[in-house]
């Protein structure tokens, strides 16, 4: 098995970025979702409740933060903030201290989503654990749904797209991005992840524990060049991939080093 690609997704539910290598820090991959879209009471959003996020295209910036765009719009300019006068942000069941970006990138926001919003950042990436279910008391996690990493195999796509076409959907076959991976492994088997669980991977020099497989919703059925929604892949996935009452596609992963890894970089289990 090697690496296929990197992915990071500077913002929360915003559009991604591609590499051809990434730092692994303790938290996940580099500049991997330290930035979060709030609601004005510090409620977290993404593409579950504002699939227009996939319109944010953001870039880093030079010395740091982010450099905000979108078709329509002028650029801006976001550094990063400073670690003061931090805000309580709400994100699933964790309350956390997130440093805020300014009245300058949350009019922006607001005006490209259309609804008032505020933008933070994770200034210090260990305040928020790890669900204690799967992980150790120490592994810390950022603005990610609950795990440092999420890894995909390219051949399961290939036989969930498969099974998209004998099914009679009108849907065309998915690309990867539906899924939101930070690394796409090729050249193992189909659902070969299903026999991961529990056990170590290493990619390039780092090693991983693999936490658990990833319940999918409704962001995956939203285009991400688009915003467009459909109905795939939850409706393929509840036919083919429903394990214990969850939709099921890719697995999460708590590293267990830190270092560089590469695209081509070799994924061995340990």
């Amino acid at each position: 098995m090697r690496v296929a690609s990197i992915s990071t997704y500077p913002i929360k539910g915003g559009y991604r970025l591609e590499h051809p290598m990434a730092l692994v820090e303790p938290w996940g991959l580099a500049g991997d979702r330290r930035w979060l879209v709030v609601q004005p009471d510090g409620r977290f959003l993404t593409q579950r409740e504002v699939p227009g996020l996939t319109q944010v295209r953001p870039a880093n910036r030079a010395g740091g933060g982010l450099v905000l765009r979108t078709a329509t719009m002028a650029d801006l300019d976001v550094p990063v903030p400073p670690g003061c006068d931090l805000l309580p942000v709400r994100i699933w069941r964790d309350e956390v201290a997130a440093a805020p970006a300014g009245q300058g990138a949350d009019e922006w926001l607001s005006k490209a989503l259309g609804r008032e919003v505020r933008l933070v950042y994770l200034d210090d990436p260990r305040r928020r654990p790890v669900d204690p279910e799967y992980g150790r008391r120490d592994d810390r996690v950022s603005f990610a749904d609950g795990y440092p990493l999420l890894l995909t195999n390219a051949a399961s796509l290939d036989e969930l797209n498969a099974f998209l076409l004998i099914s009679g959907s009108y849907e065309p076959a998915l690309p990867m991005n539906r899924f939101r991976p930070n690394v796409v492994v090729s050249a193992a088997p189909a659902w070969a992840e299903d026999a991961w669980l529990g056990r170590r991977l290493r990619i390039g020099g780092v090693p991983f524990r693999v936490a658990k497989a990833c319940a999918r919703c409704v962001v995956t059925t939203t285009d991400q060049e688009t915003g467009e929604r459909g109905h795939e892949p939850l409706r393929v996935l509840a036919e083919c991939r429903r394990i214990e009452g969850e939709l099921l596609f890719g697995v999460n992963l708590i590293p267990d080093g830190t270092g560089d890894i590469t695209v081509g970089d070799p994924v061995t289990l340990v």
